[in-house]
């Protein structure tokens, strides 16, 4: 998943932010350093990226783009799905997305000298630019995916693929929406398992 989808499942704090956003930034860092809180948003990221990757619903959903483009599918589908989860917040949420876009990017803010150096560059452009106001419209999905490509290093078809998640929009939105109540619910229950252990280990 995306930025903010990780950020949607993290607590309403710093360490909980950056440590679910973390995983895309951990390569070199001391894992062993970290907070207790920062680790276990790590690992909650780490969860939904499995969880997501696996996915057969994913998988299906990877299929929608052309043989040229479907290298980079997953990231499309990442990116893709954060303008669904704005799209249909309410179904999800109990808190306005406002009020959530707002909070998040003040805990960003708050967060910046427990990451990684280029973490913190990447999350000050996510708050200074109002990214997660791109991925409200489907121009905007497309504006980001076309600035994900020419960031790849090497030359690569992926540019222009908002033609297909425009051909395939309904489909695409029909699986993300069967596709997301399942994440929460396997979150919901692994950190209850997660928690279970703490006690038990503790007792």
């Amino acid at each position: 998943m995306n930025f903010l989808a990780h950020c949607f499942f993290a607590s309403a704090n710093s360490q909980s932010v950056v440590g679910n956003l973390l995983g895309d930034f951990c390569k070199g860092l001391d894992l062993k350093a970290l907070s207790p809180e920062v680790s276990v948003g790590l690992h909650n990221h780490r969860l939904v990226d499995k969880y997501t990757d696996s996915h057969p619903l994913i998988k299906q959903a990877k299929k929608c783009f052309s043989p040229a483009r479907r290298r980079f599918a997953g990231v499309a589908v990442d990116v893709l799905f954060d303008h669904y989860l704005i799209v249909h917040w309410q179904r999800f949420s109990q808190q306005s997305y406002d009020e959530f876009k707002a909070r998040t990017y003040q805990l960003l803010e708050q967060g910046q000298p427990l990451m990684p150096k280029r973490m913190a560059a990447v999350m000050s452009s996510v708050v200074n630019n109002d990214w997660f106001a791109t991925y409200e419209s489907l121009e905007g999905i497309g504006f980001a995916l076309d600035r994900i490509a020419k960031r790849i290093r090497f030359e690569n078809k992926f540019s222009g693929c908002i033609e297909d998640i425009e051909q395939h929009n309904t489909q695409l939105e029909t699986l993300f929406l069967e596709y997301f109540p399942q994440l929460q619910l396997h979150v919901a229950k692994s950190n209850q398992a997660d928690l279970d252990l703490l006690l038990k280990a503790k007792s």
